[in-house]
């Protein structure tokens, strides 16, 4: 997955004057932008507010639909999308919100990899619409389902369908904070072997694309007996061709291994080929 900025900001918002002239930290504005999903990462930040985070009492919150009917024009310290981008209004209006945001993070996996939608990336999407909407001439979409990185810079991407509610709080510590955010880069397998886990792919001769995948999940899916589906995408040293060669040798089909990686992450580069090379 490409990914492009940095992992965090370092930078402080700017501090304000209270009425008797001492200097006080301004909170940080922060706008929170839906594209294409199911907004339930959206949702996280939400939960958030019954916990010691709340979005609305460090962060100016200065547009968030799901949360609040206010807006407020200006620029922002801090943009969170969610969703991918997949029709010509969302290409247009994710260039607007990068022009007045200072930093941008991508949530969640529709955001950092296409999500479930990008699987119409390898469709015939004139077919499709046809199947799907009863007046498909009416219907203006992109070709493909793509990350927000693949449109804009992005500072911070925190992956998962839906994001750990866990990293998100830590995030926001961490901006708040002015400090860098320090994400995982090894693969789910370490989630379960500290979780005590015993491996479905290799004692249990069960697809898993663990070894594929980034950790960050705390391995929750193989947790309860069920193979990981690649939510997080693809680690960074990830090895899809290797991957591919052990689900084939499970019995899985050709075109079956090629969903494995296509679930969550479709547009993921490391998993869009189905673990075959380009």
């Amino acid at each position: 997955m490409r990914r492009k900025g940095t992992r965090g900001s370092a930078r402080r918002p700017a501090a304000r004057r209270g009425a008797a002239g001492v200097r006080a930290p301004r909170r940080p504005r922060v706008g929170v932008w839906s594209f294409t999903s199911c907004e339930g990462c959206q949702m996280r930040l939400l939960e958030l507010e019954g916990g010691g985070l709340g979005l609305f009492d460090r962060f100016e919150v200065a547009y968030f639909p799901e949360a609040t009917r206010s807006e407020s024009p200006g620029p922002l310290d801090l943009a969170v999308v969610e969703g991918s981008v997949s029709t010509p209004q969302e290409a247009e209006r994710i260039q607007e919100v990068r022009a007045r945001t200072r930093e941008l993070w991508a949530i969640g996996a529709c955001a950092t990899a296409g999500g479930i939608q990008a699987l119409r990336n390898f469709m015939n999407l004139d077919e499709l619409a046809r199947l799907v909407y009863a007046a498909p001439e009416y219907v203006e979409t992109l070709e493909t389902s793509t990350a927000i990185a693949d449109h804009v810079n992005v500072d911070l991407e925190l992956r998962g369908c839906p994001l750990d509610a866990g990293q998100l709080e830590a995030a926001l510590a961490a901006f708040l904070d002015g400090r860098r955010l320090s994400l995982p880069a090894h693969a789910v397998c370490l989630e379960c072997k500290l979780g005590g886990n015993p491996c479905l792919l290799v004692a249990g001769g069960r697809p898993c694309l663990g070894p594929a995948t980034q950790a960050g999940c705390g391995a929750l899916c193989p947790a309860f007996g069920r193979g990981c589906f690649g939510c997080f995408g693809p680690m960074e040293a990830a090895q899809p061709e290797a991957m591919r060669r052990v689900l084939v040798s499970l019995g899985l089909s050709e075109d079956q291994a090629t969903r494995e990686f296509r679930r969550f992450a479709a547009a993921a580069p490391a998993f869009a080929g189905g673990g075959r090379r380009p």
